[in-house]
């Protein structure tokens, strides 16, 4: 009989010589012994309780694991890495951009289109003003397709509202504790203004500061779309500008104006998350605070290609809606002999595709253009 030591340093029989004695012993006593010469059985037994321990072990362990998961989670939020990743070439590109040494033509060709910026200036005219004691409103230029606004009233908060003839109404945010002439759009079109301002008294609640209708007659469809105003604001000394006047150097047209300017922000911008998450309402984009960080939101991308296509001379108007059930903002340009480039992707020689410069640069291109079809999943609310 052969006897093995155990971990406790005390002798036992093995497992085979105990399994003889015990058949030796249930035969000895005329008892059958039949569950115990099929070996396969018993084997088979054994493997199927080890097993059933087995998935019993590591079920507990995962449930463990899910716990410690739960619990440290906060903290492995705080190690991992966050936001997108960006690859080089997009690095780079944004670099680049960021760069005005970087914009030199020196070796390229000029193109037959004068690429000269030019960026009109809205003026206080002075001539047509309707006020009262706490508001002015500056009608002078409206035929241009633009209002001047100044609230000089001791409010903290205040909204200005335009009702133009097809009755949809645009709430801007209003400019306190400094008397700022601010401009706003008559993207309308002709047809009569109801221009109110509204004072906060608490949560809220608003009270009616200033009221009065205005009928205009634009000289040109295109001027709204054209000047800078509040949420779409440049001028002649920002480097988004600059940036418009180096891409535009080798254009021979519009189009390849819109092509150019459109593929350097899709290939350079990242979409920035946190912001996206962070932003408050009323929040209007800073052109040159875009182009030099390299990053943005929705709004931030729009308002940035808008502005760089206005210095072109190439009206574009900047549009905010819902992308599915999204809400987001995109462009629309208008070309000579084309007319209005609305909801696409690409320019394949025929027709343009991809025009939404945010899911051009985040999404794949394929994805996007089964999003976007025939426009229908753009829903267009206001027009800046």
């Amino acid at each position: 009989m052969k006897y093995e030591r155990n971990r406790s340093n005390k002798f036992h029989i093995s497992d085979d010589d105990a399994s003889k004695i015990l058949v030796d012993i249930i035969h000895e006593s005329g008892k059958e012994i039949d569950f115990l010469s099929d070996t396969e059985t018993v084997e088979k037994n054994r493997d199927d309780e080890n097993h059933f321990i087995s998935s019993v072990t590591i079920n507990i362990f995962a449930c463990l694991v899910m716990i410690v998961l739960t619990l440290f989670s906060p903290v492995l939020l705080l190690i991992l890495p966050t936001g997108p990743v960006i690859d080089e070439d997009r690095a780079l590109a944004a670099k680049a951009m960021a760069n005005r040494e970087s914009y030199d033509v020196t070796g390229l060709v000029k193109g037959k289109r004068d690429n000269t910026p030019l960026c009109l200036r809205p003026t206080p005219g002075r001539k047509e003003v309707l006020k009262n004691d706490i508001t002015m409103v500056d009608i002078t230029n409206a035929a241009d397709g633009y209002i001047i606004v100044q609230y000089t009233g001791d409010s903290g908060k205040v909204k200005l509202r335009i009702t133009g003839p097809d009755e949809i109404v645009y709430t801007y945010n209003l400019a306190v504790d400094g008397g700022k002439e601010e401009v706003f759009p008559l993207q309308a079109g002709d047809g009569e203004y109801l221009i109110c301002v509204y004072e906060n008294l608490a949560a809220t609640q608003y009270v009616t500061a200033f009221s009065q209708k205005v009928t205009v007659t634009i000289n040109d469809k295109f001027l709204p779309f054209l000047y800078p105003n509040q949420y779409v604001d440049f001028n002649e000394g920002n480097q988004a500008i600059a940036y418009s006047e180096y891409l535009s150097y080798t254009a021979n047209s519009d189009l390849d104006v819109v092509s150019s300017v459109y593929n350097a922000l899709i290939s350079s911008l990242t979409y920035d998350y946190e912001e996206a998450e962070t932003v408050q309402s009323g929040y209007i984009p800073d052109v040159d605070e875009v182009l030099t960080t390299g990053k943005g939101i929705c709004l931030d991308y729009a308002v940035l290609m808008t502005a760089m296509l206005r210095s072109q001379r190439i009206p574009t108007r900047m549009e905010v809606g819902y992308a599915g059930s999204a809400y987001h903002a995109w462009i629309s340009t208008y070309i000579t002999d084309i007319g209005w480039v609305n909801g696409m992707i690409k320019f394949d020689g025929k027709e343009w595709s991809l025009m939404d410069p945010t899911f051009a640069s985040t999404t794949d291109t394929e994805k996007l253009a089964n999003f976007i079809g025939d426009g229908k999943n753009y829903q267009r609310k206001y027009i800046y």
